[in-house]
């Protein structure tokens, strides 16, 4: 049995359940605190929408539509299903940003990438993600077989440092901005490392910037990306649920 402080409003020895959001104003704030922004003036200016805009639909004057509820979604990592009748878990589930390529032959180089924070396009996932996971698309064949041109990697974006994954498939990015799916090894000069790839020559004595962990591999034909139709079929299907 439930005992409520009738003064301070508070539960004794059992956990109130949290209050249910009604609305989807009300939803759509409980999001953007989640996602740690301090008024939905700072949400609309950080992603660009017109704060009178999303200030009316936050404070529930205006409802809004599947494909805004999918946009406010991908801004605050939350379920547009969840935002748009409350049901379902309030996360999304096993969606993730590609955030670039990688190159597993020639270099992707970083500084020439016209990539917003949105990144390339999403995909939905046979499996869940941590939160410090971040995807990318391997262009290229130098590490085939073991990877084709369009497979997408999972990497843990937690840095670390070359030495603790000598020997070990990396994403690589050098210190003159490359991005590679290569193997580290050491290099023949100190500070310096070797990237191997399967049928490709290996390149020498390369300055690393910083070096990610590959956590999975989806093979190329196991994954869509998800662009805004496959977005409403998803949210739609959820809603179903």
């Amino acid at each position: 049995m439930i005992r409520v402080d009738a003064v301070n409003m508070t539960c004794v020895n059992t956990p109130c359940d949290d209050p249910s959001m009604d609305t989807m104003g009300e939803r759509l704030r409980e999001a953007r605190k989640k996602a740690q922004f301090s008024s939905a003036m700072a949400a609309a200016k950080r992603f660009g929408w017109a704060s009178s805009t999303y200030s009316a639909h936050e404070n529930g004057q205006n409802e809004f539509s599947v494909d805004v509820a999918e946009k406010y979604a991908k801004a605050f990592k939350v379920s547009a299903a969840w935002l748009l009748t409350e049901e379902g878990p309030m996360e999304r589930k096993n969606v993730v940003t590609v955030e670039g390529a990688v190159g597993a032959g020639g270099a992707i180089e970083t500084s020439a990438e016209t990539i917003g924070h949105d990144g390339l396009y999403e995909i939905e996932l046979p499996f869940q993600l941590t939160e410090e996971a971040a995807a990318f698309e391997v262009k290229g064949t130098s590490m085939f077989p073991r990877y084709d041109d369009g497979d997408v990697i999972i990497v843990l974006r937690r840095p670390r440092p070359p030495e603790e994954l000598l020997n070990f498939e990396s994403l690589v990015t050098t210190a003159d901005g490359n991005r590679y799916l290569k193997r580290i090894v050491e290099g023949s000069r100190k500070g310096k490392y070797d990237l191997q790839s399967f049928n490709a020559p290996t390149i020498r004595n390369v300055r690393v910037r910083n070096v990610a962990e590959i956590h999975s591999v989806v093979r190329r034909g196991q994954w869509q990306a998800l662009d805004s139709a496959a977005r409403r079929r998803m949210i739609q299907r959820k809603l179903k649920r």
